[in-house]
C-alpha cells in the first residue's frame, strides 16, 4: 500500500502563512510582547546570579532580590543615558546651527568650482536643514527611549519571573524523561542567549571604552555620553555600530571639520572591526547558532514586528524561535543547519557489539 502525504511545497507554503499571521498577531500585541520578551531575555541574563545564592544557601527572597536589583539597575541606566543624549543633542544644536548652514555654503561653491554647479545640486544642497537632522535624531533616541518606558509592566513581570524561574527549571528537569528533545532546546536556548549576552557586553564594553578614548583624543564634545550610547547599540546586530557612530561623527564634523568627522568614522570602524569581527567571534563562537543572513534577516524582521525593540532582542527572539519551532523537533536536522549554516553532526552510530553464540546444547539419546 503507497501512502500519500502532504506534498512538501504546499507545507512550506502552509508554514509561510502562518508565519506571516504569527508575526502580525505579534506586531498587534507588541506593546505587550516586547517587555514580556524583554523580560525574560534579562532573567536569563541574571541567572548565574540567582545560582550562586542558592548554590550558597541564601534566603529565597535574596536570591529574587539581588538579581532584580541588577536588572532595574540596567534598565534605569539605560533610560538615563537615552534621556541625557536626547537632552544633550538639544542644548548643543543652537551652537552648530551656524557652522552647519556655513558648511552648506562652502559645499556649494565648493560643488560649483568644480562645475557641478546644476540646479538639481543646488536643489539637493540647498534642502538641507540642520533642524530637521536634530529633529531626526532627537526622533531616533526617543523611540528607543520609548522602549523602556513601560517600566512598571516590565518591573512587574521580571518579579513574577523571577519567582517562578526555580520551579520552572525544575519542570524542565522533569520534562525531560517524556520531551527530551524540547527540554535540551529550552535549555540550549537559556545558555545560548546568556552566553550572546555575556560576550556581547563584556565587548561592548571593551568598544565603548575604545571609542571614548578616541573620541577624546579628537575633541569630540561628550566623549563619555557617546561610549555608552555605542554600549547599548552594541546589541543590535549587524549596523549597531553605525547607529553609535552617527551622532559622534555629525558632532565632530560640526567642531572640527570633515578631516575630524573622517578620523572619527575609520577609528569606529577599525575598532568595531578589529574586536567584533576577529576577536570576538572566537570567544563567541557557534552559541548563537545562527548564520550571518539569518542574523541579519531576524534584525530586519523583528525591527519590522516590534520596533526598537526588536532590533535590541534581535537574536535572543531568533533563538527562541528556533528552540521552539526547530530544535524541539527531531526531524528538523537539516532546518536547523540552514539556520546556523553549518553541517549537521553525522556521526554513525556504534554498531552493536555482536554477542557471543551460545554453546548447542544436543539432546540427550
Amino acid at each position: 500500500m503507497i501512502r500519500q502525504g502532504i506534498p512538501r511545497a504546499l507545507i512550506v507554503l502552509l508554514g509561510t502563512a502562518a508565519a506571516v499571521i504569527a508575526l502580525a498577531g505579534v506586531q498587534a500585541a507588541g506593546s505587550i510582547v516586547g517587555p514580556v520578551v524583554l523580560a525574560l531575555t534579562l532573567v536569563i541574563a541574571v541567572s548565574p546570579v540567582r545560582g550562586w545564592l542558592a548554590r550558597h544557601h541564601a534566603p529565597v527572597w535574596l536570591q529574587v532580590a539581588v538579581p532584580l536589583a541588577v536588572v532595574l539597575l540596567v534598565l534605569l541606566s539605560m533610560v538615563a543615558v537615552l534621556s541625557l543624549a536626547a537632552a544633550q543633542i538639544a542644548i548643543l544644536a543652537p551652537t552648530y546651527a551656524v557652522q552647519f548652514n556655513t558648511m552648506v555654503t562652502d559645499l556649494q561653491h565648493w560643488a560649483a568650482g568644480l562645475g557641478y554647479g546644476s540646479e538639481q545640486l543646488n536643489k539637493v544642497l540647498s534642502s538641507l536643514d540642520f533642524g530637521k537632522l536634530i529633529d531626526l535624531a532627537q526622533s531616533v533616541l526617543s523611540s528607543l527611549l520609548g522602549v523602556l518606558s513601560s517600566l512598571f509592566l516590565i518591573v512587574v513581570l521580571l518579579l513574577a519571573m523571577s519567582l517562578d524561574a526555580p520551579v520552572f527549571a525544575r519542570i524542565v528537569d522533569a520534562a525531560s524523561a517524556e520531551r527530551p528533545e524540547l527540554a535540551r532546546a529550552l535549555k540550549s536556548f537559556t545558555y545560548r542567549t546568556r552566553r550572546y549576552l555575556i560576550v556581547s557586553t563584556v565587548f561592548g564594553l571593551i568598544c565603548s571604552v575604545l571609542d571614548v578614548i578616541a573620541l577624546y583624543v579628537l575633541n569630540v564634545p561628550l566623549p563619555l555620553l557617546w561610549g555608552v550610547l555605542a554600549l547599548i547599540t552594541n546589541y543590535i546586530p549587524n549596523i549597531g555600530f553605525v547607529l553609535g557612530l552617527i551622532p559622534p561623527a555629525l558632532l565632530g564634523l560640526l567642531e572640527g571639520g570633515p578631516k575630524t568627522m573622517l578620523l572619527v568614522i575609520v577609528a569606529y570602524i577599525a575598532i568595531n572591526i578589529v574586536i567584533q569581527s576577529f576577536i570576538q567571534p572566537k570567544f563567541l563562537g557557534d552559541a548563537v547558532g545562527l548564520s550571518t543572513t539569518v542574523t541579519f534577516l531576524s534584525l530586519i524582521v523583528w525591527a519590522w514586528v516590534l520596533g526598537p525593540l526588536g532590533a535590541l532582542l534581535a537574536i535572543p527572539l531568533s533563538l527562541l524561535v528556533r528552540a521552539l519551532l526547530v530544535d524541539s523537533d527531531p526531524d528538523a536536522t537539516w532546518a536547523a543547519a540552514l539556520i546556523s549554516g553549518r553541517l549537521p553532526d553525522r556521526s554513525p552510530t556504534p554498531a552493536p557489539e555482536p554477542q557471543p553464540k551460545q554453546p548447542r546444547q544436543t539432546e540427550p539419546h
